[in-house]
């Protein structure tokens, strides 16, 4: 199947999912974030070529950045992860200098992820309209809330 028929089911999927937010044929604001959650789930690329309304040269230039910011993202989380794993996952008590090594590495995988955002912004605002690119950056503002609420209900607190 390709891309373009994968959007097309995941924007039809998500019109069903998402009943009250799609107006006038558009994407209308997204406020359900369960939906949002599912939507990107089921493909997040469709659902954000969806959102974004990408005419063929804004999208030609917009996903080689769309996809740098997502690798980017993806090594922070992992070093994000496996800190989050050393806080909690221990046998043995947490000592106070290994809890500082793993805040360490929370701070630097935030670090990362915020140098991956400013570099795609910059990048995106030279290739699309502001609008857009604003647009694009509420966007993934909204599927790493949900994903920071995610982690924060699976993940207990140090002790």
């Amino acid at each position: 199947m390709n891309r373009n028929m994968t959007a097309i089911l995941v924007f039809a999927a998500a019109m069903i999912v998402m009943p009250g937010a799609w107006a006038e044929g558009s994407v209308a604001e997204v406020t359900d974030m369960e939906a949002l959650r599912t939507a990107v789930k089921a493909d997040k690329k469709a659902f954000v070529a969806a959102t974004l309304a990408l005419t063929d040269a804004e999208a030609k230039k917009f996903w080689p950045i769309y996809d740098a910011y997502q690798r980017a993202v993806d090594l922070a989380n992992r070093k994000r992860n496996l800190a989050i794993q050393g806080l909690i996952g221990r046998d043995k008590p947490l000592t106070d200098l290994y809890a500082k090594a793993l805040l360490k590495d929370l701070f630097d995988s935030d670090d990362t992820e915020i140098a991956a955002r400013r570099t795609m912004q910059n990048r995106l605002l030279r290739a699309l309209p502001a609008k857009k690119v604003a647009r694009y950056l509420q966007l993934e503002a909204k599927i790493r809330a949900t994903q920071a609420y995610d982690m924060a209900t699976t993940f207990p607190l140090v002790k």
